[in-house]
């Protein structure tokens, strides 16, 4: 019990002439060693690192998992099953619970009908898109995720330990020092040796060991960032290719949708206006929207022009099918037979037998030329 005391004691000795050594440091009325240069670029280094990492991790959870809430309990879910030391079982992603939905309700509604069997192509194509997203998230967590976790969980906390122990020695080095100026001054005054300088000197002495052993481990952790860049270089790769293979795959699903689509529609519906609601890059011509082909008396349908045959100075606006579009994107006339356009401006535009159905006509008062569907956005 005793030495128990006497430690606590020595502790709070401690404690207390570091405090004191820190608040004077601040006030101006205490020297301060320095550390050298290289350590201290070693230090500013290793923050960058540790700010950027847990910025990094916590934006790709976000990303990865935008909406944790929507899943009940899936955060406490992960903290018990890391805390437990198992394996998290994997859940249902919002595309594939969207697929069920579409499944179930095109049982509902009759697998035959055009709504059902539309349901049942869509919903299929929902459940492939979550199942993608599921081992994309597996695959991100695993490879990126997990090694950006263990540097600020494990390597950064033993760095930061380290250099909380290196401030105690530079403190107490300091408070040594300041110890052996005073008992020199006190033993100048007094004419004498005093046995309190070569208590100070040889405390000194300690204390400056300490602290050169203490600033040594610190700086071989802090050069050991350099490996953490190279590792974590590896594993930005790895994420970056699996979300290249999962964007891969959604495209290639919604490829393969949209051409399921494309032909039932075109059994059963004929073509109609249709609206580009694109606020992005323009499309490819083959996604752009199309307006109706307005019959000529004695023609025979869209095919009775032939698109290399159409001269622009002898089209005229039909009586009907005529709309008015808004410009979303600057477009320059690549010859005389096309209308340049200006970003935000609104043109009538209107089709013809024979045209290309990734193009329409547009008028800006006397002006007339071909416009590309995919830069308009059709108005009702």
């Amino acid at each position: 019990m005793d030495f128990n005391v006497k430690k606590l004691a020595s502790d709070a000795g401690v404690f207390f002439t570091r405090a004191v050594q820190f608040t004077e440091e601040k006030l101006g009325q205490a020297e301060k060693t320095e550390l050298d240069a290289h350590l201290e670029n070693l230090l500013a280094r290793a923050d960058s690192t540790k700010n950027w990492t847990e910025k990094i991790f916590r934006q790709t959870e976000v990303l990865l998992q935008p909406n944790p809430i929507d899943h009940t309990g899936a955060r406490i879910e992960e903290f018990l099953f890391e805390k437990l030391d198992r394996k998290l079982p994997s859940r249902t992603t919002n595309g594939e619970l969207l697929g069920q939905y579409m499944l179930e309700a095109a049982n509902d509604f009759g697998p035959g009908s055009p709504y059902g069997s539309t349901l049942i192509k869509v919903g299929e194509s929902q459940r492939r898109l979550g199942g993608a997203e599921r081992e994309f998230m597996h695959t991100s967590a695993i490879n990126f995720l997990t090694p950006l976790r263990n540097f600020l969980e494990g390597d950064w906390r033993t760095i930061s330990k380290e250099r909380r122990l290196l401030q105690n020695r530079r403190l107490d080095l300091d408070a040594c020092k300041a110890r052996l100026k005073k008992a020199k001054a006190a033993e100048a005054k007094a004419a004498l040796w005093s046995e309190e300088v070569d208590k100070a000197e040889h405390e000194l002495r300690v204390a400056q060991t300490e602290f050169d052993r203490q600033a040594e481990v610190t700086r071989l952790l802090l050069e050991g960032i350099s490996s953490t860049h190279v590792h974590h270089l590896r594993c930005l790769h790895e994420f970056v290719e699996a979300q290249a293979t999962y964007y891969a795959q959604c495209h290639q699903y919604m490829q393969d949708l949209q051409k399921q689509l494309g032909s039932a529609n075109g059994e059963s519906f004929p073509n109609t206006f249709g609206v580009n609601t694109n606020t992005g890059a323009p499309a490819s011509p083959s996604a752009a929207a199309t307006l109706p082909v307005i019959p000529t008396p004695g023609g025979t349908g869209a095919n009775s022009l032939e698109p290399d045959t159409l001269k622009i100075e002898e089209v005229q606006p039909p009586a009907t099918g005529t709309r008015k579009a808004k410009v979303l994107y600057d477009y320059d006339a690549a010859d005389t037979s096309e209308l340049s356009l200006l970003a935000d401006e609104l043109i009538t535009v209107y089709t013809v037998p024979g045209m290309d159905p990734d193009w329409l006509i547009g008028e800006r008062g006397n002006q007339k030329g071909k416009v590309p569907v995919t830069y308009l956005e059709l108005l009702s």
